[in-house]
């Protein structure tokens, strides 16, 4: 199986699908990780950040066991101009890709750049046969999951993989703190019937036709 995480930043594939990638690579699936926006500081890009972020990601990927990453640089804080600037990159990724299954941003949510990019992706990945939402705990509001994933073995390595990006971790209770991510995970286990889970939301799945 191949599996496609779209994330709009640096540490989004981590805070909403870290274990989940954990889980796909216990079952010998390659993950692949689609990076599309950049990162700024107090609203200005700047290069040398824009690259630590980079090599922070490539750090989390490799603590997490993705197969590859692809980044797109476009603009951070500005994906919501226009969509066809998003549509163009991720559609060149997903052919190149060919994923199974597809991890996207919730449309919901309350940064617009999330959700620039879930839109983006209901055009991208229109040939994927399953896609999910993935919870980002902040930006998603009101989150309504259909589907979770047991991250019991895996949410230390998650963990691990999110204070990688040391310029995005905050003390708790910031919904960015280790604290904080741990205890979203307990929830969404308790709701589970698991230690720990993440949970998503199935936009999309196509069942294999069959016959007699």
């Amino acid at each position: 199986m191949r599996v496609l995480i779209v994330a709009p930043h640096p540490d989004d594939e981590v805070l909403g699908c870290g274990g989940t990638i954990g889980w796909h690579r216990a079952q010998g699936h390659q993950v692949f990780v689609h990076l599309v926006g950049n990162r700024v500081i107090d609203h200005t890009r700047d290069e040398a950040y824009i690259q630590q972020t980079l090599d922070q990601a490539r750090a989390a990927g490799g603590v997490l066991g993705v197969t590859d990453l692809f980044f797109s640089d476009l603009p951070d804080e500005q994906l919501d101009h226009k969509l066809i600037d998003l549509i163009v990159p991720l559609e060149a990724v997903v052919n190149q890709v060919g994923p199974d299954v597809a991890y996207v941003p919730n449309e919901t949510d309350t940064d617009q750049d999330h959700r620039a990019v879930a839109w983006a992706t209901r055009v991208s990945c229109r040939g994927v046969g399953r896609v999910l939402a993935y919870e980002v705990l902040g930006p998603s509001r009101g989150f309504a999951p259909t589907t979770y994933v047991d991250i019991t073995p895996h949410l230390q390595t998650k963990i691990e993989a999110l204070q990688i990006y040391e310029g995005e971790v905050r003390p708790y209770p910031h919904p960015r703190s280790p604290e904080a991510i741990t205890a979203l995970a307990r929830t969404r286990g308790v709701e589970a019937g698991v230690e720990a889970a993440e949970a998503f939301r199935l936009l999309k799945e196509v069942l294999p036709g069959g016959g007699q």
